[in-house]
């Protein structure tokens, strides 16, 4: 599939994450060379993380990494979905990697292959 049908790509991407890579692989293997946000060096807001989790039909719970460390140490466990945004904004190893964004939607590519419905 080329670009031009499936429009631009976004991946927030960590490169020492295997499904995150995977997903990488997997999208230029379909053609597509997505813009790669390296969301530890430049985290999203709390908007655009909200507008991300929210598009790909996710909780704020659901796109949390809780078994970081951050998680227990800032004790995040009864937070609210506002308290949880601030934190995985201001400690981006919290957010559930990697997301990937076309003109299709958004989707949390766990497992990788979910990434086809947006393409």
């Amino acid at each position: 599939m080329s670009t031009d049908a499936a429009g631009s790509a976004t991946i927030y991407h960590n490169p020492r994450c295997s499904k995150s890579r995977q997903a990488l692989e997997l999208l230029r293997d379909r053609g597509v060379e997505p813009t790669v946000v390296r969301y530890l060096d430049t985290p999203p807001t709390v908007d655009e993380l909200r507008t991300l989790i929210s598009d790909a039909g996710l909780t704020v719970r659901q796109a949390v990494r809780v078994k970081e460390a951050e998680f227990t140490e800032l004790g995040l466990l009864e937070a609210s979905d506002e308290a949880l945004l601030e934190a995985m904004v201001a400690h981006p190893r919290l957010i559930e990697r990697p997301f990937v964004v076309t003109g299709k939607g958004t989707r949390l590519a766990r497992p990788t292959s979910v990434v086809e419905e947006i393409l």
